[in-house]
C-alpha cells in the first residue's frame, strides 16, 4: 500500500473512521528532515498492510496541523479508533518510527 495524502475533506473517512491504526506524518516540501523522513515513512507503507500511512503537507492543511498542535515538523502521529496513541516530533529512524505503532 502506498502513502494517502490526507486533506480535511477525506480526513474523516481515512483516519477517523480507519479500522487499521494510522501513521500521520505532517510534512512539508522545504523541511529538511522532513525529506529525510519521507522515504522511511513510504517504505513502511510498502513494506506493512495491516496499517494505514498517511502524509499531512503543513502548508495545505494548517487546519489539522492546528488539530494536532504541530508545532514543529516532521511530527509523526499514531492513531487507533480515532484517537491519538503516540506522537513524536523530529526524524526518526525506521525502527524508531516502527515501535511507535
Amino acid at each position: 500500500m502506498s502513502t494517502i495524502n490526507i486533506n480535511k475533506n477525506n480526513f474523516q473517512n481515512e483516519v477517523m473512521n480507519s479500522d487499521k491504526p494510522v501513521l500521520l506524518d505532517f510534512w512539508a516540501p522545504w523541511c529538511g528532515p522532513c525529506r529525510m523522513v519521507l522515504p522511511v515513512v513510504e517504505e513502511i507503507a510498502g513494506e506493512r498492510s495491516d496499517i494505514k500511512v498517511g502524509k499531512i503537507n503543513v502548508d495545505e492543511q494548517p487546519e489539522l496541523a492546528d488539530r494536532f498542535g504541530v508545532v514543529s515538523i516532521p511530527t509523526l502521529v499514531v492513531m487507533r479508533n480515532g484517537k491519538i496513541v503516540n506522537q513524536a516530533m523530529g526524524a526518526r529512524s525506521k525502527d524508531a518510527i516502527l515501535a511507535m505503532i
